[in-house]
């Protein structure tokens, strides 16, 4: 057997490995259940009854799927550019905490209050990640590391306010805030807990980076400085200016996250684990099985919430750890990693002699 280059593969292409591999992940994931003690069948059956039969099931893949699309999304558009943020996660929190300083202490009315809340979230993530871009673009400091640094110190920020400064009144030996005023909360769908807002501003942010990525000046400049830094350079792309503008959305993107998780969801700010399920992490799952492309990651972003989704049926209906999800998420990344072999290679197979 021979593994031959092959030409660059087309979309048909690309997306029957991906399926392919998402399809074997699965497999592989109710082999797992089956060593629970939960038979494949009844753990297929299980899931499709409490996420498709049921339509609150449904809308509980929906309001998973809302922070991954978001975050994403905005991982496609930093990933186009060679700007590798593993800093979502700690993006997301500071939206968050931005999003409930806003809540607790402004005291504006009506819709200001919620419009003022998805701004901050939004500067506050952005902001977050210019810090590592500026880092990169003038000093050339890795990237990965400072990102994924970042991240801990948002974590501690975060504990540091539930357990301090922010902590509620009516906490007593519990780590939260305040409950966010009746003005702070993002309206819900009914008889089911999907703030359909954030359905709206997820969509929204995925077409609008595609629509960037792929018909702006400022597109066309990620995509040439992602393909070929030094061609860029000589092509008078403004490395600095590219990589502040990809940063602010891709980590502005990740802040209204959390700005929808503790405005539609939780309507305080609590522990970092309970506002974000590794969102941030996820996301470059999501990102990477759309091809890092901000509308694909839409698609992608809906089969991770189905997999969160059925990981809660999973451990109600089955008795199987949460934790199961991440396993799952891990084995998605992982299949698609070795798929990439089939994009790249062709497979030959021949009788060696001698």
């Amino acid at each position: 057997m021979k593994l031959v280059p092959r030409p660059e593969p087309g979309v048909l292409e690309v997306l029957l490995v991906s399926v392919g591999a998402v399809l074997l992940a699965f497999l592989a994931s109710l082999a797992l259940l089956w060593l629970y003690g939960a038979p494949p069948w009844e753990a297929a059956a299980a899931i499709a009854a409490g996420v498709f039969a049921d339509p609150r099931g449904f809308a509980e893949v929906l309001r998973r799927a809302v922070p991954l699309v978001l975050v994403g999304a905005g991982l496609a558009l930093a990933f186009r550019a060679q700007f590798w943020n593993i800093g979502a996660e700690g993006q997301l929190l500071m939206g968050a905490v931005a999003a409930a300083g806003v809540a607790l202490f402004s005291g504006l009315p009506g819709p200001w209050m919620l419009f003022a809340m998805g701004l901050s979230a939004f500067l506050a993530g952005g902001l977050w990640a210019i810090f590592a871009a500026l880092l990169k673009a003038r000093l050339g400091v890795n990237d990965v590391i400072t990102t994924l640094m970042q991240n801990y110190v948002a974590i501690y920020l975060v504990d540091w306010l539930i357990h301090g400064p922010w902590k509620g009144k009516s906490a007593f030996g519990f780590a939260y805030t305040d409950r966010f005023p009746e003005a702070a909360g993002l309206p819900l769908l009914p008889g089911t807990a999907l703030a359909w807002p954030g359905v709206v501003l997820a969509l929204s942010f995925a077409a609008l980076f595609a629509w960037l990525l792929f018909a702006t000046k400022l597109g066309f400049e990620v995509r040439v400085l992602g393909e070929n830094p030094e061609a860029a350079r000589y092509a008078g792309v403004r490395a600095l200016f590219t990589l502040s503008w990809v940063a602010l959305l891709s980590g502005g993107a990740a802040g209204l996250a959390g700005f929808v998780e503790v405005a539609g969801t939780h309507h305080k700010l609590l522990a970092p684990l309970q506002i974000s399920l590794g969102y941030g992490y996820t996301g470059i799952i999501v990102a990477w099985l759309g091809r890092n492309h901000p509308l694909a990651a839409a698609l992608t972003g809906l089969l991770v919430g189905f997999v969160f989704a059925a990981g809660d049926v999973a451990k109600v209906a089955l008795a199987t750890p949460f934790q199961l999800v991440q396993v799952v998420n891990g084995l998605i990344l992982f299949f698609l990693i070795a798929a990439e072999v089939f994009l790249r290679y062709r497979v030959v197979l021949g009788v060696r002699r001698g």
